[in-house]
């Protein structure tokens, strides 16, 4: 791209005919009046960061190609309260990146700190936007960001703070999302985060592969076990499963390796549509990665999911002292590298190296 300035300061007019971010109002349906931002990066990938929703990723794409699965109702207003029980699940609208968390990941649980819902409350808050930067070709600036604080906190209780940002570079088919978590209270607040990261039709399909080892897989039981098959030592998806309709699903926890600069890469590979995505993030930060397995009918979903602990929940977190506890003022930095790879030889080094 930057080979390219010269030419671009003659014949381009606005920085939008070849990509950055442009901010939005959704104004029908379930996300009636919900803030969106669409980030082109001008290299076939673009993608839609749910400003209400704690700036998760939504909708993705690489030129025709959509990357991402999407739950029915799609995006949705964000509920605050939604935070008891499986309430989540009536707003998950599935999407590239769905945070869970903060301070709880998994199923409900309650101990005698109280009461839990799935999931968290993160994605249920909205996003105070603290600056918005475009490219400029002309100045030889080619990265685009997004920077916004979300606020999970109570008067009397922990407070959290999520400080986030999505940022991307013309040219290039690639998402960074730095993050920062830092506990504002002046009480030890408990720290948990997975990032549900979830890939769809036609990216995830019969035969596309799921790129990660599995020789450090920790199955939480035979029920819930993968239903998949190997192919090269990865997780080839299958058809669709009759055993998945409804509430049937396959769950992975992995211990993933990291390479000798202590990253971790996973991914997801479609050999007919000549692509993967790919994502990259330190193990020191995140430790864990879930396999969500969902092959239903109408719903044909795998989430590939880095985070600080599997979806074990924070009373068994606490049990097993495996739970961060933030002290007042003290945070954690997350990073995770979104990649989408087009070429075979690429791909295949991506493959080799894992």
């Amino acid at each position: 791209m930057e080979s390219q300035v010269a030419i671009w300061s003659d014949k381009l007019s606005n920085v939008s005919q070849v990509g950055g971010i442009e901010t939005a109002v959704l104004d029908n349906g379930l996300g009636r009046g919900v803030r969106i931002a669409w980030i082109n990066t001008g290299s076939g990938l673009r993608f839609k960061v749910v400003i209400d929703r704690a700036m998760d990723i939504a909708d993705a794409f690489y030129n025709q190609h959509s990357l991402a699965w999407l739950n029915h109702s799609g995006i949705s207003a964000p509920q605050p309260f939604s935070h008891r029980g499986l309430d989540w699940l009536r707003t998950f609208g599935g999407g590239l990146v769905t945070t869970c968390g903060l301070s709880h990941v998994g199923g409900p649980d309650t101990d005698e700190t109280g009461e839990r819902g799935l999931h968290g409350m993160i994605s249920n808050i909205p996003a105070e936007i603290e600056s918005i930067i475009q490219p400029d070709p002309a100045r030889g600036i080619f990265t685009m960001s997004i920077t916004g604080v979300i606020k999970q906190t109570q008067i009397f209780g922990p407070s959290l703070e999520l400080r986030r940002t999505i940022s991307a570079t013309l040219g290039k088919p690639s998402i960074q999302i730095h993050d920062e978590v830092i506990n504002r209270g002046n009480i030890v607040a408990p720290h948990m985060l997975i990032y549900h990261c979830n890939f769809g039709w036609p990216l995830a399909d019969e035969g596309a592969l799921l790129l990660y080892r599995d020789q450090k897989q920790v199955r939480e039981n035979n029920e819930n076990k993968s239903e998949a098959v190997l192919d090269d030592r990865f997780i080839k998806c299958p058809a669709t499963l009759e055993a998945h309709n409804g509430n049937g699903e396959a769950v992975d926890f992995i211990d993933i390796a990291a390479n000798q600069e202590g990253n971790c890469f996973c991914g997801i590979e479609n050999k007919k549509l000549g692509l993967a995505v790919t994502l990259q993030f330190p193990k020191k930060q995140l430790p864990w990665l879930t396999s969500w397995q969902h092959f239903a009918k109408g719903e044909y979903v795998t989430g590939i999911e880095p985070g600080t602990h599997p979806p074990i929940g924070q009373a068994r977190a606490r049990k097993e002292g495996s739970l961060i506890l933030l002290e007042p003022g003290e945070s954690r930095r997350y990073d995770l590298e979104i990649n989408v790879l087009t070429d075979e030889n690429s791909i295949q080094s991506f493959k080799n190296n894992l």
